[in-house]
């Protein structure tokens, strides 16, 4: 008996040390270095004070949460202490906070913010940190997007499962010059997180039965449907937010057909840059027929360069391959907001083609190496085929692409001029994205019919241009596809795909019998790509390997 009082006392004493709770409101001391408290004060509304604090946390109701920490000097003094020798200017460009975040002791997401973030201030002068984490609404500050990385991104979501959890956030220093430097503890503290049971309509749990008359033959192969019906309840759940549609194919032989969130076999699919693979396959096309040379034509021959802004020898040296490969040299890059050839900067003018020919070139980018995500150049390719096929580019892709295709039900999006956006603007069915998936299986082959040579399917799938992201395995692009690999225990997996905005995917696996569509809606959304990936590795592929 004494033992076991012992032990409580211990535990407490512990307790109160880690700054875990609610400290008196008038306790000058209240937030001693070291410790790390949490709030749930609407900040919109009201100044964050030393009261009150707060002990738990409900994940689905409450709206607001706040970090709040006082070190005991600024954040320029600890990162000194790491590299003496850098100066200020060097220390904040090379470094900052890092945050770690544990639920139930299991240490879940690091991030080491980035550099930019946050006023110099808050570095060099201020003590007291107060950072919002949780809003009903987005903010543009950078705690709410770690808190977005955390959960969307980083494990988060998936770590709290219903019941309850104790969530803890530890604070350090980072700099990061040849290595990573990680500083001393500089802050840490604990809140208890509730995780109520999401009620959800039971109906949409189970395996969705394929209706008649899809155009395809049914797939009697058998698959693991436990984990089919386990994703179907994630969706249900909005786990897996926005998904839309799954169609998964066989040999050619549709297995697995399912709809989500109001959508159906009938729903035009706003894909996004899914079309941008579209416009390969229409270029491969028109190449076979002799109606453009090849894919090593110049830019220049399909229009007068120097009549346009910042002409250059090396604008004259822009070849179809470089703007099928993403690596043309324009300076315009998507996945920079600050960019002058962005897609919406392109979209806020009337004449997308001289757009972008008005733009300059990159200094330093290489023609045909380095990439950059140039959805601008994908609608000149649009541009280019439209003045070069009999008919215009939607007569001529209906007549060689989308009737021999067996896909009646399809709608383009134009540019000002009246030409089918090619850099995003298709939409199908999803069950008709699945044919487009399944033609680059069959190696351009359909119905006893070569649609697309088998020589411009190996060009488009192939490794064309190596990308870095994020240190995902074999990350590449080829002729407006994507190509990497997803591994399945201890498995690679090989895949080619077209990618869009909001987790649009067409996935043409290379050693291993399958398409797979997925059609989705989170468009802008961080964790849109991820939820994607994390579908495909945690429940699709091992379903429909399970009996490979």
């Amino acid at each position: 008996m004494k033992s076991n009082l012992l032990i409580v006392l211990v535990t407490c004493l512990l307790v109160s040390c880690r700054g875990f709770g609610q400290p008196k409101a008038n306790d000058t001391n209240a937030n001693e270095i070291g410790s790390l408290y949490f709030s749930k004060v609407d900040f919109t509304e009201a100044k964050i004070s030393s009261a009150p604090y707060s002990k738990s946390l409900n994940l689905h109701d409450d709206n607001y949460l706040s970090i709040v920490f006082t070190l005991s000097k600024p954040l320029i003094k600890e990162l000194q202490e790491l590299a003496p020798d850098l100066s200020e200017e060097e220390l904040l460009r090379k470094g900052n906070f890092q945050f770690s975040y544990l639920i139930d002791g299991e240490k879940i997401y690091v991030e080491n913010l980035n550099t930019g973030a946050g006023p110099k201030t808050r570095k060099t002068e201020a003590l007291r940190q107060v950072i919002p984490l949780i809003t009903p609404e987005r903010i543009n500050f950078w705690g709410w997007f770690m808190w977005q990385r955390f959960m969307k991104m980083g494990g988060g979501v998936d770590a709290f499962t219903q019941g309850d959890h104790t969530l803890s956030i530890e604070v350090r220093s980072y700099l990061e010059t040849d290595t990573l430097k990680v500083g001393p503890l500089l802050a840490t503290g604990n809140i208890a997180v509730t995780v109520p049971k999401i009620e959800i309509d039971e109906s949409m749990v189970p395996v969705q039965k394929i209706q008649p008359n899809s155009g395809w033959k049914i797939s009697k192969t058998n698959y693991d449907r436990d984990k089919i019906e386990a994703l179907n309840r994630k969706i249900a759940e909005g786990r897996f937010k926005d998904i839309n549609g799954i169609v998964v194919l066989k040999h050619g032989e549709l297995l697995i057909e399912e709809y989500f969130n109001g959508a159906s076999r009938s729903s035009l699919h706003d894909t996004r840059s899914v079309g941008k693979s579209f416009a390969s396959t229409i270029m491969g096309i028109a190449i076979e027929d002799g109606f453009i040379k090849n894919e090593d034509a110049f830019l220049k021959e399909f229009y007068d360069l120097k009549s346009y802004e910042n002409h250059s020898a090396k604008k004259d040296s822009v070849t179809l391959k470089s703007l099928l490969t993403m690596s043309s040299g324009f300076l315009g890059d998507d996945e920079d907001d600050e960019s002058p050839g962005t897609e919406d900067k392109m979209q806020a003018t009337n004449n997308w083609v001289k757009f972008t020919l008005d733009l300059p070139m990159h200094k330093d980018k290489v023609i045909g190496r380095d990439y950059n995500y140039f959805t601008a150049g994908t609608g000149l390719l649009g541009d280019i085929i439209h003045k070069s096929v009999p008919d215009g580019l939607v007569s001529y892709a209906d007549k060689k692409l989308f009737t021999p295709l067996g896909i009646t039900d399809y709608k383009w999006i134009y540019t000002p001029q009246r030409v089918a956006y090619t850099g995003g603007g298709i939409r199908l069915r999803a069950i008709d994205f699945a044919k487009y998936g399944q033609l680059y299986k069959n190696k351009g082959h359909w119905n006893g019919k070569q649609i697309l040579t088998q020589e411009w399917v190996e060009k488009s799938l192939a490794k064309q241009v190596s990308q870095d992201y994020g240190g995902i395995k074999g990350f590449h692009y080829g002729y407006l596809f994507w190509n990497m690999v997803y591994t399945i225990n201890d498995k690679d997996y090989e895949v080619s795909f077209s990618n869009g905005n909001g987790g649009n995917k067409i996935f043409v696996f290379k050693e291993i019998p399958f398409v797979v569509v997925i059609t989705a809606s989170a468009y802008g959304k961080l964790d849109a790509h991820t939820n994607v990936d994390k579908m495909m590795v945690d429940y699709i592929l091992p379903a429909i390997l399970a009996r490979q």
